[in-house]
């Protein structure tokens, strides 16, 4: 029996950790509509895994890439992850530009930057201004594995995002 209550407390005590691991939802709201709304700027195969994204920026965010500044308060990012179709060995089938062809979306990921974020929301969940939020594909949180700051704390020199240079040189060429 003790070794059920040390287990129970131990599942309760790492559940918080787990959920925001991969952002929180709590304080970076899914951006309903962000589909109409945002700026579709890129898609890509992902580097690390076998996902092809597609990524959305606000005006917010377009309007401080456009002026050369890094994202200014407000700005949001959105990455919708999908899973490829694949051959008979389970990899990836390319597409005639290379980008995998899409089967299903699997997730959406939000960044939002914030200069005034609530005290709540500790600077270990995020990085510089950037809070992040990973969503099911009706909107609703997606718990989730994923150290979201973890990888975006070294790429301080371009404003902590992976695609900064595409979505620059979109901005420069729009």
């Amino acid at each position: 029996m003790k070794t059920v209550s040390i287990l129970t407390a131990a599942i309760f005590a790492l559940s918080p950790i787990y959920a925001h691991a991969g952002g929180n939802p709590e304080q970076v709201a899914f951006p309903q509509g962000y589909e109409e709304s945002f700026t579709k700027y890129d898609t890509a195969n992902r580097a690390n895994q076998k996902q092809v994204a597609k990524f959305y920026a606000n005006e917010t965010a377009i309007s401080s890439y456009a002026g050369g500044n890094n994202a200014d308060s407000g700005s949001v990012i959105v990455m919708e992850i999908y899973s490829p179709k694949t051959d008979a060995d389970g990899k990836p089938i390319p597409g005639d530009d290379g980008i995998f062809q899409i089967d299903e979306l699997a997730a959406i990921a939000v960044m939002e930057n914030n200069s005034d974020w609530d005290e709540s929301f500790s600077q270990d969940e995020r990085t510089g201004d950037w809070g992040f939020a990973v969503y099911e594909t009706d909107g609703t949180p997606k718990s989730n594995d994923l150290n979201c700051v973890q990888c975006h704390t070294p790429l301080d020199g371009q404003d902590y995002l992976f695609t900064y240079q595409r979505l620059v040189d979109f901005v420069k060429n729009n």
